[in-house]
């Protein structure tokens, strides 16, 4: 594979897999803090109001907001820079190689979501059926890190990240669709003409990086005043940023140089600030068996752990069976089963779900503590499954 596709996937790794940790001290430290006597504190902070612009030109929000609505804006940015990217250059980019990650990211979405819908059928708390169906990849990658190459080929890693991927395109079309409450037609369609002028700029190759940030800010405001919420104008915007420069090169463009900017900024910053703000939970042992026998612990946790192993191994392996698709190179289907237990680890995106779904505070301190509990579950049992992995033994590879 050419250098200049394989250096940005190595350069994401690094980063998703380094930000897993810091996302692991930054919740470990939330909950540490809502459980303290500085709980008080931690909850003035993470609510406190901040007002950005001027007069009638501003917008006062608590800071947890301004984190969720705001900054994580600028990381599904970053992820719809990196579906286009996949599209184009990457492991979507054929039919062929996108078959597998692809399959397995649906059976990974569409099975948590069942099993979370029949636990909590005809129930108020039926709203968070789209808590189990997303996968973290910092957290998945940071995994694969830790064990090294041996235990998880590069093709593993690929795979992962390009589930991933998908993951995360569906649980954008999962909030866009279902997670909006009430829609302003008139910002709907400034969106839109925003969106199409971005598209313009595209089509005429413009290469001016403020072109595209003073568009995009106006294209995040319509949306916020639109209903639908104003992440996805993140994921739109990174969508028409152009991947390829006149010669075709990638390396050297503006989508290059957005994409490595943003990287450590978004891993390093934003991810560890949102799981501060959002993880911290207090936790009542002497209820904490109710909580886990709730039906939305059970729906949240069952979905994770159990729903996205069963989903993402039984249609990537039906896939192959079918000679749809073909095993990643150097992989066999015991590394696979051990990447799909891993894909049980939700925490980012599944907390930013949980946070649209429920409005009451007891149900999203409960979806939060089964999330938290799911992803360390299927963390520890993912790893202990690919280190387990022997050197010597044979692979399995597709039928040919």
């Amino acid at each position: 594979m050419p250098r200049r596709i394989i250096k940005p996937f190595e350069d994401f790794f690094r980063h998703e897999s380094s930000s897993g940790m810091l996302l692991i001290i930054c919740s470990i430290f939330a909950i540490l803090l809502a459980n303290s006597r500085f709980s008080q504190g931690y909850e003035h902070f993470i609510h406190y109001k901040l007002t950005i612009g001027y007069g009638s030109l501003s917008l006062t929000n608590s800071l947890d907001h301004w984190i969720n609505d705001g900054l994580m804006a600028v990381f599904f940015f970053l992820v719809g820079m990196e579906i286009k990217r996949e599209l184009a250059i990457g492991e979507l980019n054929s039919v062929k190689k996108a078959a597998l990650p692809i399959g397995a990211a649906v059976g990974g979405m569409v099975v948590p979501a069942l099993i979370y819908t029949f636990v909590n059928f005809g129930t108020v708390n039926i709203s968070g059926w789209g808590i189990p169906m997303a996968t973290d990849i910092a957290f998945a990658l940071a995994a694969l890190s830790v064990l090294g190459r041996k235990k998880a080929p590069e093709g593993l890693a690929i795979f992962l990240t390009a589930l991933a991927i998908v993951d995360d395109l569906g649980a954008i079309l999962v909030i866009a669709v279902f997670y909006t409450e009430k829609i302003s037609f008139l910002a709907l369609l400034a969106a839109a003409l925003i969106l199409a002028a971005l598209m313009i700029a595209n089509k005429l190759r413009i290469k001016l990086i403020s072109v595209y940030i003073f568009l995009g800010i106006i294209l995040w405001l319509a949306m916020l005043k639109s209903g639908i919420h104003a992440t996805i104008a993140g994921v739109l915007l990174g969508m028409v940023i152009p991947v390829k420069g006149d010669q075709g090169a990638v390396d050297k463009t503006m989508f290059f140089r957005l994409e490595h900017t943003l990287q450590p900024w978004v891993a390093f910053g934003i991810l560890p600030l949102f799981a501060f703000a959002n993880a911290g939970v207090s936790l009542e042992f002497g209820g904490l068996g109710e909580l886990l026998t709730s039906p939305v612990s059970i729906g949240i946790i069952a979905g994770l752990f159990l729903g996205k192993q069963v989903g993402i191994f039984g249609a990537a392996q039906l896939m192959i069976k079918l000679k749809m698709a073909a095993l990643p190179d150097k992989v066999n289907l015991r590394q696979l089963y051990g990447a799909s237990i891993l894909g049980g680890i939700g925490f980012t995106m599944s907390i930013f779900i949980a946070t649209l779904a429920f409005q009451d505070s007891n149900n999203l301190a409960t979806a939060k503590i089964s999330i938290i509990l799911a992803s360390v579950l299927s963390a520890a049992v993912g790893f202990t499954m690919l280190s387990m992995h022997s050197k010597g033994k044979k692979q399995i590879n597709a039928p040919e």
